[in-house]
């Protein structure tokens, strides 16, 4: 007999594109004693597919676990509690998702007790709802990603009634405080400033899965920083749908220039940031960024065309000027700068010289990496519905084509440092020898060199000896 819905909040499309204009309510993330030792004998493992902010969710989530009691598991085949955390922003991914929950029925046939969750940006979708109940009915807890926080009140609806449970917000959630962590890396660490996107560009997603834009207190921020100073951490990256927006809904006259400014003076020797949308990235933020220092010579300044006429389809509010006018001022201010970006070819109807426009952008920035789509149309989006003409032919060429110019842009960059000493934070040991370790330069330059794993987590100076196009070569320095 299959378990009952003790709740059924599904999520609505129409909802989710309001923005409501009210005060954002902080609260102070609290563990209710009767949860406590819920997961006491038990274990858990996460997926987690998408970008830096789902990596950060699936942080609390296991920090949210192991306060509960519960032990990572080595595989998913024998946890207790699965959980996929997902991401919406194409349609092959979803795809994919449903493979691994196909997979999981076996899971429940092994082990009839454990609990299988669907969270992230997919649950946030309507139609994903009716497909896990209708495909997948042995999903027991569907969450989104506005409630990651009552995590352990699902979990106990599921475990003491034995029942299914589908809690999702429409509307965006509050900011909590406090909630724990646990972090996958020792020595760099993912930093919330926001929540959401208020940018609705005709062919994402993200603002109907994220909500309306929500920013942390600085001083929240700030501390944060401070205290995975204290603990040793050596990076920090702040995260956001688009950081540059960071603080404008505060009402306090405090942006993203102001709090690179501060986290400038703070004792932690990298900090980067993404994502970065071109149309807020003002001369305020070009001069914070200028400073140097603990702020790292690396930007990802998602362009998606080099058509002015394109841009506007995709309501990115930017034109290809003004795009090039701040990566000059940028180079200008930071000569040792490397840029890499996202770019879109096959839009709807994108004309040749449309997509030639895009190619001459790219000589004229000299990216040094770029993360290429082709088109995917997103139900629920403007540019779902667009007119287009263009063969899956011509997008692919054209996809050939501009990474054919990225990858040359990628090796281009990367000779540049031949020769030169790099500090290199050192993040493990390669997969393909136990003796070579790999780490990253403050450029975000991947670096693989010998040495001993005792250097893991340390920022050592290694010669670069040999680039490629996807990495360096080194030699540490004595």
């Amino acid at each position: 007999m299959s378990k009952k819905y003790s709740r059924y909040l599904v999520p609505s499309l129409r909802d989710a594109r309001k923005r409501i204009n009210r005060e954002t309510i902080i609260h102070k993330y609290e563990l209710d004693s009767k949860y406590i030792s819920l997961g006491a004998g038990k274990t858990y493992f996460i997926k987690t597919y998408g970008c830096q902010g789902n990596l950060a969710d699936s942080e609390k989530i296991a920090g949210i676990l192991e306060e509960l009691g519960f032990i990572k598991a080595e595989c998913e085949e024998l946890s207790d509690v699965v959980i996929f955390n997902t991401c919406a922003i194409r349609e092959n991914a979803e795809n994919r998702v449903f493979g691994e929950l196909g997979r999981t029925k076996k899971y429940k046939k092994d082990n009839p007790d454990s609990i299988i969750c669907l969270c992230g940006c997919m649950a946030q979708e309507e139609k994903v709802i009716e497909k896990v109940k209708r495909l997948c009915p042995h999903v027991d807890i569907i969450f989104g990603t506005h409630n990651i926080s009552q995590l352990p009140e699902l979990l106990y609806e599921v475990i003491n009634t034995s029942s299914k449970v589908v809690d999702v917000l429409s509307y965006e959630g509050d900011i909590v405080e406090g909630v724990p962590l646990k972090r996958d890396h020792s020595k760099k660490a993912w930093v919330n400033i926001m929540y959401g996107c208020d940018e609705f560009c005709t062919y994402c997603i993200v603002p109907y899965t994220r909500g309306r834009e929500r920013s942390r207190l600085p001083e929240d921020i700030i501390a944060e920083v401070k205290s995975l100073a204290l603990e040793g951490y050596k990076e920090v990256t702040l995260l956001g749908q688009n950081v540059n927006s960071y603080g404008r809904d505060l009402d306090i006259n405090y942006t993203f220039s102001n709090l690179l400014t501060d986290l400038h003076k703070i004792d932690i020797p990298r900090i980067r940031f993404t994502t970065s949308h071109p149309k807020d990235f003002d001369d305020a933020t070009i001069d914070a960024f200028a400073l140097g220092g603990n702020i790292m010579p690396y930007l990802h300044l998602p362009v998606q065309s080099g058509s002015s006429n394109v841009l506007k389809k995709m309501n990115r509010k930017y034109t290809r000027e003004e795009y090039l006018d701040k990566v000059r001022k940028l180079k200008e201010k930071v000569p040792n700068i490397s840029i890499t970006t996202d770019i879109i070819v096959g839009f709807p109807n994108e004309t040749d010289e449309e997509f030639k426009e895009t190619l001459t952008l790219v000589e004229e920035c000299g990216f040094e990496g770029a993360y290429t789509f082709i088109f995917s149309p997103r139900e629920g989006t403007p540019a779902a519905t667009y007119p287009d003409e263009i063969s899956e032919e011509t997008k692919k060429q054209r996809l050939y084509e501009l990474n054919k110019l990225v990858n040359e842009g990628y090796l281009k960059g990367n000779k540049r440092f031949e020769g030169t000493i790099q500090e290199v934070l050192v993040d493990g040991v390669s997969s393909k020898s136990d003796n070579v370790l790999t780490g990253y330069t403050p450029n975000n330059k991947l670096v693989n060199f010998n040495g001993d794993k005792s250097l893991i987590g340390e920022i050592v100076k290694v010669k670069i000896e040999k680039a490629f196009s996807w990495h360096l070569r080194g030699k540490l320095v004595d």
